[in-house]
C-alpha cells in the first residue's frame, strides 16, 4: 500500500475540488483506483499501485492550482487533467487558467476548456483566416461564434456573418416544405443557437434587423465582397474545391474569416474533392492562415463523446491497413 499526503491550504479551494457530493474525488478515485480521505488539514491519497497515486496525486495538485486562480471544477476539467498528466504534460495544466473569451447574455463566461482549444482561439486573435479541424464537440463552431461576438462588440468589426454549405447525409433542398428561408433554417440552426446564447434573442433579433448579423447558406456569399467582417463558415467539409475557393476570396478589408469543419463526416459524394481537405493542403505555410487540429481530448461533451470518436478512428485505421494489405 502506498500513500501520499497533498497539504491544503484553503477551504474554498478543498470544497470546489472535491465538488458537490464529492463527485470530482470519486472520478479520480475510479480512474485511478486510489481512496482519497480528507484528514488534519491533508489529503490522504493511498493505492496499491504506486503510479497511479502518483498520477491521482498530480491531478489533484493540478486542480489546486487552477481552484486557487478562481476556475471552476467540473467533470470535464477532472477528466481532461487526468489525461494531461497520463500523458506526462501536467505542466501544461496551468494554461487552462485562460481568459475570458466572451460573456454570454446571461453572464455566463466563455473560456477555452482544453490546451488545443487555447491554441485554437489565440490563432484566431493572431490570424486573419483561421482552419478549426476536429471531431463533434471539440467547440469549434462555439468558440468561433464566441470570438466573432467579442470582435463585434469590441467594434473590431462591423459585421457577423455565419454560414455553411446547405449539404447534409443525402438530404437535399428541394425535398423540405417552405419558402428558401425555411428550406435553410435546418442547416443553419446550431449557428443560431449559439448566437442566441452569446447574445440573447431580443439583441439578435435587433442586429439581424440592422444587418449586422446575417446568417445565410453558402451560395450566398457569391460575387460578393466582405469588408469589416467577422465571418465563419461552418461544417466546410461539404464544400467543394470550387465554393471553397469561392468563399475564400470573398476575405475583404478588416476581415477575418474562421472556417470549421471535420473531415471525418464528409457528406459529398464520393467522385467529389472536399473543399476543406484542399485548403488544409494548398494553404498549408501561407502567412496570416492558420491550420489547427483539434483531437478527441479536445471534447468537451459527455465523456462518452471521446470514447465514440476513439473507436471510430481505430475502426477507420484497422480498415485502411487492411486496404493498403
Amino acid at each position: 500500500m502506498t500513500e501520499q499526503s497533498i497539504s491544503l491550504e484553503r477551504l474554498e479551494d478543498t470544497i470546489s475540488i472535491f465538488g458537490s457530493f464529492d463527485e470530482n474525488i470519486r472520478i479520480i478515485e475510479h480512474e485511478t483506483g486510489v481512496s482519497v480521505v480528507s484528514r488534519d488539514s491533508a489529503l490522504k491519497v493511498g493505492g496499491e499501485d504506486p503510479e497511479q497515486v502518483m498520477v491521482a496525486v498530480k491531478a489533484i495538485e493540478g486542480l489546486m492550482s487552477l481552484a486557487a486562480r478562481g476556475e471552476a471544477i467540473t467533470e470535464q476539467n477532472v477528466r481532461y487533467v487526468l489525461q494531461l498528466v497520463r500523458a506526462g504534460n501536467e505542466g501544461q495544466i496551468g494554461q487552462l487558467a485562460g481568459d475570458v473569451l466572451c460573456v454570454t447574455a446571461k453572464g455566463k463566461p466563455i473560456k477555452a476548456k482544453t490546451i488545443g482549444q487555447k491554441k485554437y482561439v489565440e490563432a484566431i486573435k493572431k490570424n486573419v483566416v483561421t482552419l478549426g479541424i476536429g471531431p463533434a464537440g471539440t467547440g469549434k463552431t462555439y468558440l468561433a461564434v464566441a470570438a466573432a461576438v467579442a470582435a463585434f462588440r469590441a467594434k473590431e468589426v462591423n459585421r457577423i456573418i455565419l454560414t455553411r454549405p446547405a449539404v447534409e447525409a443525402g438530404e437535399r433542398l428541394g425535398f423540405l416544405p417552405g419558402d428558401l428561408q425555411s428550406k435553410v433554417d435546418p442547416y443553419l440552426r446550431p449557428l443560431y443557437d449559439a448566437l442566441f446564447e452569446m447574445l440573447g434573442p431580443e439583441t439578435y433579433q435587433k442586429y439581424l434587423e440592422r444587418g449586422n448579423i446575417e446568417v445565410a447558406p453558402l451560395a450566398y456569399m457569391r460575387g460578393r465582397t466582405l469588408d469589416d467582417s467577422f465571418i465563419i463558415l461552418d461544417e466546410a467539409q461539404n464544400t467543394s474545391r470550387e465554393q471553397m475557393k469561392m468563399f475564400l476570396t470573398r476575405l475583404g478589408f478588416g476581415s477575418k474569416i474562421v472556417i470549421t469543419g471535420d473531415i471525418t463526416q464528409i457528406d459529398l459524394p464520393a467522385d467529389k474533392v472536399s473543399g476543406l481537405r484542399e485548403a488544409m493542403r494548398v494553404l498549408k505555410g501561407v502567412d496570416d492562415i492558420a491550420i489547427l487540429r483539434l483531437t478527441e481530448s479536445d471534447v468537451v461533451r459527455h465523456a462518452l463523446v471521446q470514447k465514440i470518436i476513439k473507436a471510430y478512428e481505430d475502426d477507420e485505421n484497422r480498415r485502411s491497413k487492411k486496404e493498403q494489405k
